[in-house]
């Protein structure tokens, strides 16, 4: 109980609304899809890039990408990225 109420607390201070946009930060994107299963605005794209790991034998990465013309500042998909990749920024 006490982790769901700080877990609302959180969320309740992510801005939001028509002043804010969905930004990425591509270092943390795992490129996973959820953000462009939750968005219900078509705002968030993914696009490949190469991947940064000599480790792996991966050619491609793929990683989300906003489109701030259709984002509402709705906030979901911050609240969808299981890796806090998508931060909301003034728009």
């Amino acid at each position: 109980m006490m982790l769901e109420s700080m877990r609302a607390g959180e969320e309740a201070k992510i801005k939001g609304g028509e002043d804010a946009v969905a930004w990425v930060k591509k270092e943390l994107c795992i490129g996973c899809d959820q953000c462009t299963i939750v968005c219900d605005d078509n705002a968030i794209e993914l696009y490949d890039t190469p991947l940064a790991s000599p480790i792996m034998q991966v050619e491609v990465n793929r990683k989300a990408r906003i489109l701030r013309d259709d984002c509402t500042g709705c906030k979901l998909c911050v609240l969808g990225c299981p890796t806090d990749a998508i931060i909301m920024i003034d728009r």
